[in-house]
């Protein structure tokens, strides 16, 4: 026990500071800042301090620290933010007389009428009111002679005596409990985006690459010595880099995977599985994980033999901290990870009779308590997995919001969405702290993609007997730095072989085009960068059906834009001169490790599948005359599919017949129009073959879903564009037109935004035309529609 100072101890401090009454004529006018307050009260109690390294606000020197931790031990301050204190502010009364009320702490509630008899009560926050209320009450706060409390008045330091005062005859310090400040770091996503350089665009770039994220990491670690490091998958495809290493390095027997070596540069305590791990197969996903010196948890893939689960469904990493009061101590730290279950659609090829996926909620709930019984002190979940909404259906793909409403899930890192979390989330979401990083009071980030952020969460444990008891935490993500070209040398070396290789690699030439080919208004007309693959694709696929009972259909060919400024990007789009075609263009032009897959469907089914795609856009009102917006920006590009070989309108002052995850919403809406083949309009009970890719053929796409005949082939999509590129040598990048948008009556206004960038390949023949400033950071662009 810490014993009551005297008001002669007071002084006594207070005189060390110059902050006696004595030299208020002084100092009547000089005005407390909330650093120097927290201070004096710190001093004025006498309660020993400790090193300060466990304080989370970022804007607090290293000086005030020791003091700052102490007063949030003692509960004396909670932050302007879960990250901002801001210690230089000037000191207000409430901010004041709110310290010492908190300081008295005991269970009984006050009553706020108290406040009504000052003339100025109505200035006190609704947050603050209870506890102001109890400093009255307490006599801590007493008011004027006027009537009037002064809330928002400045405290000087020879008013800080007083209040000091006050605070000391009715505060009894008793040492708090051990505590420690635990943090929790998280990447995702890097999809092997690990040296700071765009293949695509083959030069060096400062808006991605783990290499810019582990600044942030060494950063978080010097804050806070008791960290954590966990990944949360998807980090071995994803580019040329990925792709080289599996497909023409061939990685052998006992070589270390570039994602795994940049792990083991930054010291990985754990990782999990993302869905794109298992692109190349289980064999190939074992090579990767057996060098890895840090374990792999998944809680919900099964081996479809046995149906035993195919890895360890948890860990407890043993970290040894220093607490509060300078000591050691061991935190047991319960990681668990889950996958999307579409996994077995997205890589059936791979995983057909192998595997099964669990539900991903039911398989934490179920890997939670075994967690908890083997003492773990804490819980992280590492959910490979989209936030999902507050409804749960089983097997369903986003779940991290219902993962948050489990029992005893501490802190979750979450991705797959390539978002951002603290961010903005779907409204219907409930019990969201966006300024904490919460969800159901649960600590959540998500750190967006390529390495652009770092997710950090913050916990506090506090020792009560024997155990350690979560009883805070905050979540935030921060921003690698992209304004300049620092990077981790550590991590940049451990990839230098690989890396090297892959630039050699994607600079092979395939042959040359003769224009320009970009993806700027491949949402809003028909493109060459999907012409390409439309042409590759169907090429290839008559080949295959040679010989087989598919050869006289009709075959038509599906694709998408990949790089569309998904997610909130751009820079995120296709560009790529005229002049030689390299490997990397290629890659620019499909980004993904798909195989080619053909389907079997019929007429019928492709006005479905294009009915599914037109879902991209808003429904235009054809009354309105200002501004509106054509592309819905939540509807991922890669599902809006340009079908080649028929001819069609899109009427988009008709609603959406699906939904952007492809239910029925609209049964007797029709955005497909004039829907032709050869010339004619489409026969609906006739079968064609439609030239595809994995990804898709194994989906559940209106029209997809009913298709007769499936076939996965081996070769992938992008070797099938190099093949034709070879085989042309010369292309022309000239897209069909075969659909267009119908025609729109009014005097309508429909815009859609891209890359500013985009204003350089418009021509004065036109239909687009550059308004000006979209929003973040993209161009508005208005669409003739008539």
């Amino acid at each position: 026990m810490w014993k009551k100072l005297s008001v002669s101890a007071l002084t006594l401090t207070l005189l060390a500071s110059g902050m006696t009454a004595a030299s208020a004529s002084t100092a009547s006018a000089e005005e407390m800042t909330r650093g120097e307050f927290v201070k004096a009260v710190i001093d004025a109690l006498g309660v020993p301090v400790g090193s300060g390294q466990s304080v989370k606000f970022q804007d607090v020197p290293d000086s005030l620290k020791p003091y700052i931790e102490k007063a949030v031990e003692l509960k004396l301050i909670k932050g302007k933010t879960p990250t901002q204190f801001a210690p230089d502010e000037k000191l207000t009364r409430t901010h004041a007389f709110l310290i010492a009320a908190r300081g008295i702490q005991d269970d009984k509630t006050y009553s706020e009428n108290v406040l009504n008899q000052f003339k100025d009560a109505n200035k006190i926050g609704a947050g603050n009111r209870q506890e102001m209320a109890k400093a009255v009450q307490l006599g801590l706060l007493t008011g004027y002679e006027d009537s009037t409390i002064r809330p928002n008045s400045f405290v000087t330091k020879a008013q800080m005596h007083n209040i000091l005062q006050r605070f000391l005859e009715e505060y009894s310090p008793v040492e708090a409990n051990t505590t420690v400040a635990l943090r929790i770091l998280g990447t995702t996503d890097i999809h092997t985006n690990i040296v700071n350089y765009d293949y695509y665009k083959d030069a060096p770039s400062n808006s991605l690459g783990l290499a810019k994220t582990a600044l942030l990491i060494e950063k978080a670690r010097e804050e806070n010595p008791n960290t954590v490091l966990f990944d949360n998958g998807d980090a071995i495809q994803g580019t040329p880099l990925g792709s080289y290493i599996q497909s023409v390095k061939k990685l052998r027997d006992g070589e270390v995977h570039p994602s795994i070596a940049a792990m083991i540069a930054l010291d990985y305590d754990a990782a999990t599985f993302g869905n794109h791990e298992f692109n190349y197969g289980l064999e190939f996903l074992d090579e990767v994980t057996d060098d890895a010196p840090f374990p792999f948890v998944n809680a919900n893939v099964r081996n479809a033999a046995t149906k035993q689960l195919m890895y360890e469904p948890y860990i407890m990493v043993e970290k040894e901290v220093v607490d509060s009061k300078g000591g050691k101590a061991t935190i047991n730290i319960g990681v668990t990870g889950i996958v999307p279950p579409q996994i077995l659609k997205w890589d059936k090829a791979n995983l057909e009779g192998k595997v099964t996926v669990d539900d991903s909620v039911e398989a934490v709930k179920e890997v939670v308590p075994k967690m908890k019984a083997a003492g773990a002190d804490v819980v992280v979940v590492l959910s490979h997995s989209g936030m999902g909404d507050a409804t749960h259906e089983v097997g369903e793909e986003d779940v991290s919001y219902l993962i948050t409403e489990i029992a005893d899930v501490d802190a979750v890192i979450t991705g797959h969405a390539h978002d951002v979390f603290p961010g903005k989330v779907d409204g219907s979401l409930t019990s969201v702290d966006i300024e904490k990083g919460t969800m159901n009071g649960v600590p959540i980030v998500m750190a967006g993609k390529f390495g652009s952020h770092l997710g950090v969460i913050d916990l506090e444990l506090e020792k009560k007997d024997d155990a350690w008891d979560v009883t805070a935490g905050s979540g935030a993500v921060r921003e690698i730095a992209k304004d300049d070209d620092n990077v981790s040398k550590a991590v940049i070396d451990s990839v230098k072989e690989a890396h090297d290789g892959t630039i050699e690699y994607v600079r092979q030439s395939v042959g040359t085009t003769k224009a320009t080919i970009h993806s700027y208004f491949s949402q809003v007309q028909d493109d060459p960068s999907i012409q390409i693959v439309t042409n590759a694709q169907t090429i290839y696929v008559k080949e295959k059906i040679k010989g087989t009972p598919y050869e006289n259909l009709p075959v038509l060919s599906a694709g998408a834009p990949f790089k569309a400024g998904t997610r909130s990007d751009p820079e995120y789009y296709t560009f790529i001169q005229k002049g030689e075609l390299a490997i990397k263009n290629v890659a620019d032009l499909y980004l993904y490790d798909n195989t080619l897959a053909m389907l079997k469907v019929t007429g019928a089914d492709v006005k479905e599948w294009l009915e599914m795609s037109a879902g991209q856009f808003h429904q235009i009102d054809i009354t309105k005359t200002e501004e509106q917006q054509l592309i819905d920006s939540d509807y991922r590009s890669y599902n809006y599919d340009v079908i080649d070989g028929v001819t069609y309108e899109i009427d988009v002052t008709e609603p959406a017949k699906y939904d952007a995850s492809g239910n029925l919403v609209n049964e007797k809406a029709s955005r497909i129009v004039n829907l032709q083949y050869d010339g004619k309009p489409i026969d609906l009970a006739q079968e064609f073959i439609v030239a595809t890719n994995n990804y898709r053929a194994n989906g559940t796409f209106p029209g997809v879903r009913n298709a007769t005949a499936i076939e996965i082939y081996p070769d992938e999509n992008r070797q099938a564009i190099i093949d034709y590129i070879l085989a042309e040598k010369t292309i022309d990048p000239t897209a069909d037109g075969n659909w267009k948008f119908a025609p729109i009556p009014g005097n309508v206004k429909v815009v859609f935004e891209s890359s500013k960038k985009a204003v350089d390949v418009l021509d004065a023949s036109s239909a687009i035309q550059y308004v000006g400033d979209g929003t973040d950071g993209f161009g508005k662009y208005l669409l003739e529609t008539n």
